[in-house]
C-alpha cells in the first residue's frame, strides 16, 4: 500500500480547492474568485485499491500583511514542512512573477518530491504557449513530475493520481477507507455561508469577513437541522452591504448557503443569518482565535 500527505501550495485562484474537489470527487473546500479564499488548512482523504492520499489544500501565498495574512503564511508552511510530497498547482494561463519565485524558494527549503501541476490547460489552447509555460516553471522549480491538467475539464485527473501514488511512500492507511474529510460540518457549514458571501458581495467587503456557527442540531425527528450563523464584517458600511436593501443580499447569501448544507449534509436545513461588526478583527489575537484561526494551534 502506498500512503502519505500532499500538500497543495500555489498563489490564490490557481485552482487550488477546485483541483483537490475534483480529485476526491466531492466538494469539501470552498472556492470563488477572490484571494484569501482559502484560508485554514483543509483535509481530505482519497482512497482506493492503491492506497491512501491525504490532501491537505492550503491558503494561496498573498503576502497580505495582517494578523490573518500571517497565521495564513504559517499554516502553508507548516503543512509544507510536515507533507509526503508537494503539489505545486500553477495557472498554465498565467506568467512568472513575485509569488512564484517566493513559492519556489520554500519548496527548495522544503526539500520534498515535487510535483508541477499545470492546471487550466484549456485556457491555453495553442500548444506552444502551453509549453512555453510549462518550460517557464520548470525551470523555476526543477520539479520530479510534471502534470498538466483541468480541474475544471476533469482533463487528466486520474493520470494526476497515478503520479502521486508513484512518489509517495509505503505505509498503512491514516484514516478509515470511508472518511472523506476530517473537518467538523459545523466548520464545513461556516465556509459555505462564507463561500456564498465571497460570491456575491463586492471585492472589497468579502476579505474582512468570518462566519461562526452558533448553533447546529438535528431535530428529534429527523426532518429538519437548524443551523444559526453569524457574518462577521469590520465596518458599519460593510454590514449595511451584506444585510443590502430591505435584507436582499443577505437572503441571497442565506439561499445559496442553505442548498449548499443540504447538499452537503443530505439533510432539509433551516438557516438562520445574523451580522455582526468586530472592527479590524483581522489585527486581533483575540477575535481570530474564536473565528477559528489560532496561530498558537499550528505551532504544536
Amino acid at each position: 500500500m502506498k500512503s502519505g500527505f500532499a500538500a497543495l501550495i500555489g498563489r490564490p485562484n490557481v485552482g487550488k480547492s477546485t483541483l483537490m474537489n475534483h480529485l476526491i470527487g466531492q466538494k469539501i473546500a470552498i472556492t470563488s474568485g477572490k484571494a484569501q479564499t482559502t484560508r485554514n488548512r483543509i483535509r481530505t482523504v482519497y482512497t482506493d485499491e492503491r492506497g491512501q492520499i491525504v490532501f491537505e489544500d492550503t491558503p494561496g501565498l498573498t503576502g497580505v500583511k495582517n494578523r490573518l495574512g500571517n497565521y495564513m503564511a504559517e499554516v502553508a508552511e507548516k503543512t509544507i514542512g510536515e507533507a509526503d510530497l508537494i503539489l505545486w498547482i500553477a495557472a498554465a494561463d498565467d506568467g512568472i512573477g513575485a509569488a512564484e519565485t517566493e513559492i519556489a524558494a520554500r519548496i527548495r527549503r522544503a526539500k520534498k518530491p515535487l510535483i508541477l501541476c499545470m492546471n487550466k490547460i484549456d485556457q491555453v489552447p495553442e500548444r506552444s504557449k502551453l509549453m512555453e509555460s510549462i518550460e517557464r516553471y520548470q525551470h523555476l522549480a526543477a520539479p520530479d513530475e510534471l502534470v498538466a491538467v483541468s480541474a475544471l475539464k476533469h482533463q487528466n485527473i486520474d493520470l494526476l493520481l497515478d503520479t502521486i501514488y508513484r512518489l509517495l511512500p509505503e505505509g498503512p492507511m491514516f484514516y478509515d477507507e470511508s472518511t472523506v474529510t476530517e473537518q467538523p460540518m459545523r466548520d464545513i457549514a461556516a465556509e459555505l455561508i462564507r463561500e456564498q458571501a465571497l460570491r456575491l458581495l463586492r471585492d472589497e467587503v468579502p476579505h474582512g469577513i468570518a462566519v461562526t456557527v452558533e448553533r447546529m442540531r438535528e431535530r428529534d425527528d429527523g426532518s429538519l437541522t437548524d443551523v444559526d450563523a453569524t457574518i462577521i464584517c469590520e465596518r458599519d458600511s460593510h454590514k449595511g452591504m451584506i444585510i443590502g436593501r430591505g435584507g436582499q443580499m443577505l437572503k441571497r447569501i442565506g439561499t445559496g448557503a442553505r442548498i449548499a448544507i443540504e447538499e452537503m449534509s443530505g439533510s432539509k436545513v433551516n438557516l438562520k443569518l445574523w451580522v455582526k461588526v468586530r472592527r479590524e478583527w483581522r489585527n486581533n489575537e483575540t477575535q481570530l482565535k474564536s473565528f477559528g484561526y489560532d496561530v498558537r494551534s499550528i505551532r504544536r
